[in-house]
């Protein structure tokens, strides 16, 4: 099935009501079933094993009869509220668990087929899940973690959500292509592992085995091989770690609506959204680009033709259109030529140059800022990143000197010469990643300031002022910002890289409360080095030889050095 049926607007369709009117008034339909399925025979509403659609079918003509649109059979029993089936007795613990997943015994992934497996299930989840037995949505599937020391926890498949903003920008898709193809989705709406089990790497190994599970058992059942598995971590209960260690991919969060919001009361927590990809080209699959949303991009996917700069700035938000397309056009003229400035890259058209200026002119308060302006290429950026192995981070300050510009507004004091002469211009600091070859893969983050300078109403020592509050603040924000990306490239090790300027210990510290990113520091200080009685200059220079590169320096200027120059 290419696409997946969309129900209620085939029934909402002026031809399909008038025939579900004439059914009604004519056909001599006793109850609902029948015209159902008259309906979805009419209509050819068949899933993928060639069955009618009868259960989609009738929720649709129900939501259609309360619109008003016709008046169904009366049913012939009125629903009361589900009770699972359950066990008479709690569900025994396990014992002997051992502490390591790799010394369980018996350890596999039970389908819930049988009454008694349904029953041991639905007794667990109502007892030890805080969402309890569901009910679930949609295609189903569960699972019981199944050993020889007794029940572990289980997991249930059910439906995806309806719509989810960010996890729709990572797949891609238009809202069209979203309600076509999102039975390509499985939810995992439930995964326990029993309170009483305190066993290592199991949650992240029952997830890997329901990767390899998941898709052949739905395609016997439904006759749909998933391409996604999507699932949801409380943030204020889980920190998502075994996710993370099965490769699962965090592309965002909730906005904590549930799946019947429908007033927008938002009564939900706001929960983190992972994803895991079943085959390596599921955007191809649906459709879609294989560029589209916020998949791995190669080296070099994108900027091989002339349509580059759109590509990573197109998408800048700069408060109109026109402004974006000119930023594109800009880019694309640099891009030529990234050594000239822009009048001789425009090569005397002055409406190009005009229209440059104007667009840099913009207040700093305005849409058009630096955060704004590199948006789609840090998000084209992020994506090279998750195609390497490793990713070295550089991080690192230049000064932009703007002195010889008097009428300049909005600079600081970045330095000044013997005479007390202060020089004047902004603060760039800025995080490249490279390969481990040394090839950029973009711009990950610039923040651009005006230097202020110390007040002598200032009395506070160094070691008083908060470290929000100093220049060497940049560095660990930088730092919080690969943070942050670690979880959304599970398979990518991220090396912070910088030089003597951020060996400060707030930044060390920073690191130690969050080891998902490597740093890799010049140092300045001779540290201590915990129980060892040596210092860390003394260790190194100690320590035996790892490797060695040769660097070829050019000659900083043509002319001799006085040094060298004959006496005359």
């Amino acid at each position: 099935m290419k696409q997946q049926n969309q129900i209620k607007r085939t029934l909402s369709q002026r031809e399909a009501i008038a025939h579900i009117q004439k059914l009604i008034q004519v056909g001599g339909f006793v109850n609902r079933t029948k015209l159902a399925d008259s309906v979805c025979e009419h209509l050819g509403l068949r899933d993928p094993r060639g069955q009618l659609q009868r259960g989609g079918c009738l929720k649709a003509l129900r939501e259609l009869e309360a619109a008003g649109k016709f008046r169904l059979p009366a049913p012939r029993m009125t629903p009361g509220e589900r009770v699972p089936r359950r066990l008479p007795e709690p569900v025994p613990e396990p014992r002997g668990v051992p502490e390591e997943v790799g010394e369980l015994r018996g350890l596999e992934l039970l389908p819930v087929e049988s009454d008694s497996a349904k029953r041991t299930w639905n007794e667990l989840m109502l007892a030890e899940h805080p969402r309890g037995a569901g009910p679930l949505v949609g295609r189903q599937l569960r699972y019981l973690i199944a050993s020889q020391h007794g029940w572990l926890g289980g997991l249930g498949f059910a439906a995806p959500a309806l719509q989810l903003a960010d996890r729709d920008d990572w797949i891609g898709w238009s809202v069209e292509q979203r309600r076509a193809g999102l039975h390509w989705v499985v939810g995992l709406s439930r995964l326990l592992i029993r309170p009483s089990v305190r066993c290592r790497n199991l949650a992240s190994r029952v997830l890997s085995w329901c990767a390899r599970r998941v898709p052949e058992d739905f395609e016997r059942r439904y006759g749909i091989r998933p391409l996604l598995l999507e699932s949801f971590v409380d943030t204020e209960l889980h920190l998502g770690t075994c996710y993370r260690a099965a490769n699962w991919i965090r592309v965002g969060w909730t906005s904590g609506r549930g799946r019947q919001d429908r007033f927008r009361e938002a009564s939900e927590t706001v929960k983190d959204i992972y994803m895991y990809p079943l085959e390596k080209e599921f955007r191809v699959r649906m459709g879609l680009a294989a560029d589209a949303g916020g998949g791995v991009l190669g080296l070099t996917d994108g900027l091989e033709t002339g349509g580059w700069a759109d590509k990573e700035f197109g998408g800048a938000e700069l408060g109109d259109a026109r402004l974006s397309q000119r930023l594109v056009e800009i880019a694309r003229m640099k891009g030529e030529q990234p050594g000239s400035g822009f009048a001789d890259v425009a090569g005397g058209d002055w409406a190009a140059t005009k229209g440059y200026y104007r667009l840099i002119d913009h207040p700093d308060e305005s849409a058009v800022n630096m955060e704004q302006i590199l948006a789609p290429h840090r998000d084209r950026t992020i994506r090279r990143m998750k195609g390497q192995r490793v990713v070295l981070c550089l991080q690192d300050g230049s000064t932009l000197d703007f002195s010889g510009l008097a009428q300049c507004e909005g600079l600081g004091v970045i330095g000044s010469n013997q005479t007390g002469a202060q020089t004047r211009g902004l603060q760039l600091h800025s995080t490249l990643p490279v390969t481990t070859q040394g090839l950029a893969l973009g711009v990950l983050r610039a923040q651009c300031g005006a230097p202020i300078l110390r007040s002598p109403e200032e009395t506070r020592y160094s070691y008083q002022i908060p470290i929000e509050e100093k220049e060497t603040f940049c560095w660990i924000e930088g730092l919080r910002d690969l943070i942050a990306l670690a979880p959304e490239m599970p398979q990518t090790r991220l090396v912070g890289v910088s030089d003597r300027e951020s060996d400060i210990y707030e930044l060390l510290e920073e690191r130690q409360s969050n080891p998902c990113v490597d740093l890799l520091v010049r140092a300045k200080s001779n540290r201590i080095l915990g129980s060892d009685p040596r210092k860390l200059f003394e260790a190194v220079a100690e320590s035996a030889l790892q490797g060695e590169t040769r660097v070829e320096m050019g000659r900083q200027s043509a002319r001799p050095k006085r040094s060298k120059r004959e006496a005359r």
